[in-house]
């Protein structure tokens, strides 16, 4: 069978929003794709197949949204995650 899955991740070093980076990778078979750095700005397709849609997608509202989700999706739950492992040590 074919295997298509979506892997969305935070990496920080403190909850400054500076200190984070948002990624979405997208994968087939195993095989990244095409992926979404807050550090790049854009998609950068893998394959072929990644290379179109990052350039379809960079052109297009995607892009955007993907912008604001390191503030919106990361710098939230960062927060949370640090402020829980505060009270805990």
């Amino acid at each position: 069978g074919f295997l298509h899955y979506t892997v969305t991740d935070c990496e920080f070093n403190s909850s400054k929003l500076n200190d984070i980076e948002y990624t979405q990778s997208y994968y087939y078979n195993k095989l990244e794709i095409v992926r979404f750095s807050s550090s790049v700005g854009k998609f950068v397709g893998y394959t072929e197949f990644g290379i179109k849609n990052a350039e379809r997608w960079n052109n297009g509202p995607e892009v955007i949204a993907r912008r604001g989700e390191k503030e919106r999706y990361c710098f939230h739950n960062v927060g949370i995650d640090v402020e829980a492992d505060l009270t805990k040590s």
